[in-house]
């Protein structure tokens, strides 16, 4: 069974910061590349970042660009994904997502004054 558990979401105010992390099987997590997808409330997902299984890889969508920074440790079998300059608009559940498709239950972010 897939295991994929999302956490580190909460309330934060615009500009602010927050680190998820998203905790993994060792035998998923170590031969996979990861990738990191959301959705906010009525739209659809949004894929806004990937890691490669290394951790030597990693690519951003723009609307996150410059702002957010995924990293890795294989040690721990934990990805994580630390947020800055947080937005209105990066309200939304965040998830890690396998490239097969299976996600954990995700974490709610929520950025609001």
């Amino acid at each position: 069974e897939v295991q994929l558990v999302e956490s580190g979401g909460g309330l934060v105010q615009p500009g602010g910061s927050l680190i998820l992390s998203c905790a993994a099987s060792v035998f998923i997590f170590s031969n996979n590349g990861m990738h990191c997808v959301r959705q906010a409330p009525g739209k659809g997902l949004e894929w806004y970042s990937r890691i490669d299984a290394a951790g030597n890889t990693k690519s951003y969508g723009d609307s996150v660009k410059g702002r957010f920074t995924v990293s890795r440790d294989n040690t721990k079998n934990t990805l994580y994904l630390q947020m800055n300059n947080l937005k209105p608009e990066d309200t939304a559940v965040y998830y890690c997502k396998l490239p097969t498709g299976e996600r954990g239950q995700g974490t709610q972010v929520t950025v609001s004054s």
